[in-house]
């Protein structure tokens, strides 16, 4: 299997059968990620040289507005897509088998977390995995803490609080908080 067979399984939806070429192919992804990871986290680089390692972990070349403070964590990484002027800060997890998609002006804060990744319901074939994207607009703030699950958008404009779950998608222009996450309000013309 090469990257582009595997990313394009992933990105069908299909499942990823435990112990089967998908599966044994995102291992290998893996230690590759973990590679370039501990080069990021083991000590200081200049913003030029995190954005050329950031663009090796993922595969392409990210814009030179894009801005991370590590420490930051993923499993894969060749599943990120990245807008211009998008913020990461430090302690975030992105689980990208699933895909995530993140656009123009958005901000990370602490310790995110992005799972793109579910298992199976049956305790028999539990080391299945479903993977489904992550879509955060622009112009999005993400608080510090907050997990996004698989499958979720997030609209553009959207807040998403600090500690909050996000299960389900997230309209434009609004503030959602709480374990699940719900809509608390629109933003208002004032702080559009």
């Amino acid at each position: 299997m090469e990257l582009d067979e595997f990313l394009a399984h992933l990105n069908s939806g299909a499942p990823v059968q435990g112990g089967g070429e998908a599966h044994q192919f995102m291992h290998g992804v893996s230690q590759e990620a973990l590679r370039i990871t501990a080069e990021i986290n083991g000590s200081y680089h200049q913003p030029e040289e995190l954005r050329a390692l950031f663009s090796q972990l993922i595969g392409r070349p990210v814009d030179e507005s894009f801005a991370l403070f590590p420490p930051f964590y993923t499993d894969c990484g060749k599943n990120i897509h990245i807008g211009k002027h998008v913020f990461i800060n430090m302690g975030c997890k992105f689980q990208d088998q699933g895909g995530i998609f993140i656009g123009d002006g958005t901000l990370i804060g602490h310790n995110v977390v992005l799972a793109t990744l579910n298992h199976a319901k049956s305790p028999m074939d539990r080391a299945t995995m479903i993977p489904a994207p992550i879509h955060i607009g622009k112009r999005v703030w993400i608080g510090s803490n907050a997990t996004i699950l698989p499958g979720v958008t997030i609209g553009d404009g959207a807040i998403v609080a600090a500690g909050a779950v996000v299960t389900r998608d997230v309209p434009d222009n609004t503030i959602v908080g709480g374990v699940p996450a719900s809509v608390m309000r629109s933003l208002s013309e004032e702080e559009m």
